[in-house]
């Protein structure tokens, strides 16, 4: 397995398992699951977000399609699991499993709103960032929805750390083109440019790429679309179906979390389909979602 860890701490199959918790009141750790069907029409995520300090889970599971269909399980208060990654709320059960390292990962949701049985195998290898600890894997997903066969790709990730949901706005962003690349990359709107993390994987073999870079343009609260300039792949981003989630901080603040499957197209004609966010906490739209020179 081809891992890219571009962290100065180690990043081994050890770091899919859960990691002993931080003081910070905002310690945080989470696993993302990313899915788009074969034709874009359809896709979902689930997060599993754990916060110790917290006393609490967090649990999201949406799906939504381009006809404008939306079904999800949202879940703010949700009690931490014990040893695995089961967590239970009012009506709904969620299982989610490392079943092999590195290499195949499977979600279980059961509930009256939404019912997933996915499984996601890594293509192209492991990505590690540099800014904090967290990992990203592309994938190629397979299962069912709602009991009917589901084939697709997507991306699955994993961190732990301090995250302040209420400071800070950011792009992220993770798609399959139709030439079988997948491409990922994220931006923080912190007032300058870092090398932000971001990798293209295009038959099989995952790679960083430097200079990444990411503008979008807002109607209202609303992002229209994203130009992300990934070195020789720049690719232009536009939201198809928007699955948003509100999140109030233990004090009362609240942010939005605009997240939405996309449709992508290249500077050089090719197109896929993926997944979006623009994190917006308050006083975002004061901050720069453009690059800054």
């Amino acid at each position: 397995m081809r891992i890219v860890n571009m962290g100065e701490w180690p990043l081994g199959p050890e770091d899919e398992r859960r990691h002993d918790p931080g003081g910070e009141p905002l310690w945080n750790e989470s696993w993302y699951y990313d899915f788009v069907s074969e034709d874009g029409r359809a896709g979902g995520y689930v997060r599993l977000g754990l916060y110790p300090a917290w006393g609490r889970a967090w649990y999201w599971a949406c799906l939504v399609t381009a006809d404008g269909d939306r079904a999800e399980v949202i879940d703010h208060e949700a009690a931490p699991p014990r040893g695995d990654l089961a967590v239970t709320g009012p009506g709904y059960t969620a299982v989610h499993a490392t079943t092999d390292p590195f290499e195949r990962a499977h979600i279980r949701l059961s509930s009256a709103e939404l019912s997933l049985d996915l499984e996601f195998r890594t293509a192209g290898g492991v990505y590690g960032y540099a800014l904090t600890p967290r990992y990203e894997i592309p994938c190629e997903v397979t299962g069912t929805i709602g009991g009917l066969p589901f084939r697709g790709h997507g991306e699955r990730d994993h961190s732990w750390g301090v995250r302040d949901w209420w400071s800070i706005s950011w792009l992220w962003s993770s798609a399959r083109l139709d030439d079988g690349t997948y491409l990922h990359g994220m931006r923080a709107n912190v007032g300058m440019e870092l090398p932000w993390p971001a990798f293209l994987a295009a038959k099989g073999d995952l790679a960083h790429v430097e200079g990444f870079g990411a503008a979008t343009v807002f109607d209202g609260d609303r992002p229209v679309e994203s130009v992300l300039r990934f070195p020789g792949c720049v690719t232009t981003v536009r939201p198809v179906a928007f699955a948003p989630v509100t999140l109030t901080s233990p004090e009362g603040v609240v942010a939005r979390f605009a997240r939405a499957l996309c449709a992508y197209e290249t500077e050089d004609g090719r197109t896929g389909h993926g997944w979006t966010e623009w994190h917006q906490p308050p006083g975002w739209r004061e901050h720069a979602w453009e690059p800054q020179v």
